[in-house]
């Protein structure tokens, strides 16, 4: 099963990048799951029966995703490839004016049952931070659902050293690219927080849903006047030094004086199902 899922999520992620109008999307996305489901003996039906049973089994199906997220990380780093806008900041790091801060988990699959409809996260705060500082959340979401209403929200708060919290919440309900954006402040951040929900646990069903989020990153983006701010802040605070000590050794006029500024493959082998379905093997 987790073999098949690795190149499921793989097919449908180029049938995606392959341009075209939505039907030519969808045909190629059909087209290259059967193929996939193809050379592992299967058929969509014996698919999707399977998918049920692990979904009614969440414990065991949210080992299985753990090990598919790790492998498709694999597969991104091999492949170099990028989708949409969130290609941009594909290749940056954790440093530097535009940074990629994100450390946790880059992909994550939720289903609408608890504890699986609930991710936290806590980003650390470090010296890295700075005054006026801006951040964007983006992530591809890719839903699998058979039926049911399809809603799921990120939720962002930033909180500063003077105690002010800006909050920002994203719905997204369908498959794509999805931001999120926290404008600049003047003030340094003491943390950062949020999480992704996803809702419809009320709704009674007999089908799947899923909801996969993948290349989630963490932008921050610094000021571009920050740093000038702080290189005047940096000279005046050494000129004022330098004039307080002349006047102090020199017994100049006091009135001079002044205050220096202060200034984040293989998977197990599979088994051709028989003519009553049972579960593909984890």
């Amino acid at each position: 099963m987790e073999d098949i899922l690795v190149e499921y999520h793989l097919a449908r992620a180029i049938a995606q990048r392959g341009g075209g109008t939505y039907e030519e999307t969808n045909y190629r996305e059909a087209l290259y799951i059967e193929s996939v489901l193809k050379k592992y003996g299967y058929t969509k039906e014996q698919f999707d029966s399977s998918l049920m049973y692990y979904y009614k089994r969440a414990d065991r199906f949210d080992d299985i995703y753990r090990s598919v997220s790790d492998r498709l990380e694999e597969q991104a780093l091999l492949l170099g490839a990028t989708e949409g806008e969130i290609g941009m900041y594909a290749s940056y790091n954790t440093t530097g004016d535009t940074a990629n801060i994100w450390a946790d988990r880059t992909m994550m699959a939720m289903m609408p049952l608890p504890p699986y409809n609930h991710w936290d996260f806590q980003v650390e705060v470090d010296s890295s931070f700075r005054k006026n500082d801006s951040f964007m959340m983006q992530f591809m979401a890719d839903y699998m659902f058979q039926d049911g209403t399809r809603d799921a929200i990120l939720y962002v708060s930033v909180t500063y050293d003077n105690d002010t919290t800006i909050s920002k919440t994203a719905r997204f309900a369908s498959s794509g690219l999805s931001q999120l954006r926290i404008p600049e402040y003047d003030h340094n951040i003491k943390k950062m927080r949020g999480f992704f929900y996803l809702s419809g646990g009320n709704e009674r069903t007999t089908t799947t849903r899923l909801l996969f989020l993948n290349n989630i990153q963490l932008i921050r983006f610094h000021s571009p006047n920050q740093e000038d701010e702080e290189k005047k802040d940096s000279i005046e605070s050494d000129t004022d030094g330098r004039r307080l000590n002349a006047d102090s050794i020199g017994g100049g006029d006091s009135r001079r004086g002044g205050a220096a500024v202060l200034s984040v493959d293989s998977g197990a082998a599979l088994h051709r199902v028989a003519k009553r379905p049972r579960p593909i093997e984890p």
